[in-house]
């Protein structure tokens, strides 16, 4: 891989291409400057208007969320793993299907695997513009995002109707429902109550970790397994996380027989394979082939940690509780 082919598999945080209309509350007071950015893989964007960056299958989707102050993405849910973490920003995650199951505040470098079946919102409780990172189940991620009822009703009030095929009409661009596709049904009664709505200790205990939680594991010089069948949370969503530290990390080369995802959220990073290397900053995304003998290690002195991604042999879908 030269450095030319190997840049086409890094997407810089300067260079994301954010959509302003991904998703039905795009117009919705409250949730209409969030930006959404499809980093790896197709994502749950419901806009024609979103960019993807790099299109190669991984197992998972890589995307990311902006927002400034006060601004919330609206409840919702999905069928396969949606992870989250903290690049920039203070935020406030909430469940329930109107919003008040549950919530917590991460701040940078904290992650959270929601649940699935769950309803879920976040809001950017900083004082500046905010980012989180997510990783997303499975290639098509689940095939779409199911809206709390009253989140497509608030929508229609302000011009944006979904139809059933997933995607957007905005009427105030002139456009409605082609011929033969009906609005999105909202959820009945019975599957609404389907949907769970479990209370703080169970969601925080076991699916949210502290940045420096994390960071003081891999101090014994192993990256610390973050999500899977044997880390601190144990879930098989289709993919493994782990947090890698200056501590951690290691200049023996290594590879893996897919592709895998390296992502700053502390220092800068070199990563080094046989026909070049590249230096990754916090918000940097970097794709790394199959196969491929590669080492990542800090560039600089100061604090230094990467979230590393692969995917497992376990299918994408519910959240694992064995």
């Amino acid at each position: 891989m030269t450095p030319q082919d190997m840049e086409a598999r890094i997407v810089r945080y300067g260079d994301l291409m954010p959509c302003k209309t991904a998703f039905i509350d795009a117009h919705t007071p409250g949730s209409d400057q969030k930006e959404n950015f499809t980093i790896i893989g197709g994502g749950v964007s419901e806009s024609p208007d979103q960019h993807v960056h790099i299109a190669i299958p991984h197992g998972f989707n890589i995307g990311a969320a902006g927002q400034p102050p006060k601004c919330r993405n609206s409840l919702h849910n999905h069928r396969t793993a949606e992870v989250f973490f903290v690049l920039k920003g203070r935020w406030r995650f909430f469940w329930g299907e109107h919003g008040d199951a549950g919530e917590v505040v991460l701040e940078e470098g904290d992650i959270f695997n929601i649940p699935t079946n769950i309803f879920r919102g976040f809001e950017n409780i900083g004082t500046d513009y905010g980012m989180i990172m997510a990783i997303l189940g499975g290639d098509d991620a689940g095939g779409g995002v199911i809206w709390a009822p009253h989140v497509i009703e608030d929508a229609r009030a302000h011009g944006l109707v979904l139809g059933e095929n997933g995607k957007l009409y905005d009427s105030k661009k002139g456009e409605s429902l082609p011929e033969g596709i009906k609005p999105m049904p909202l959820l009945t009664a019975d599957e609404l109550a389907r949907v769970d709505t479990p209370n703080v200790m169970q969601v925080v205990g076991g699916y949210v970790r502290r940045y420096n939680d994390m960071v003081a594991l891999a101090q014994s010089g192993t990256p610390c397994a973050v999500i899977g069948e044997k880390a601190i949370i144990r879930d098989k969503p289709g993919f493994e996380v782990a947090l890698v530290t200056r501590n951690s990390a290691s200049e023996a080369m290594h590879s893996h027989d897919r592709p895998s995802v390296l992502m700053p959220v502390t220092g800068h990073w070199r990563v080094t394979w046989d026909g070049g290397s590249a230096t990754l900053a916090p918000g940097d995304t970097m794709s790394v082939p199959e196969n491929l003998m590669h080492n990542a290690v800090p560039s600089m002195t100061g604090e230094a940690a990467l979230y590393h991604v692969v995917a497992t042999d376990d299918p994408a879908g519910q959240t694992w509780r064995g």
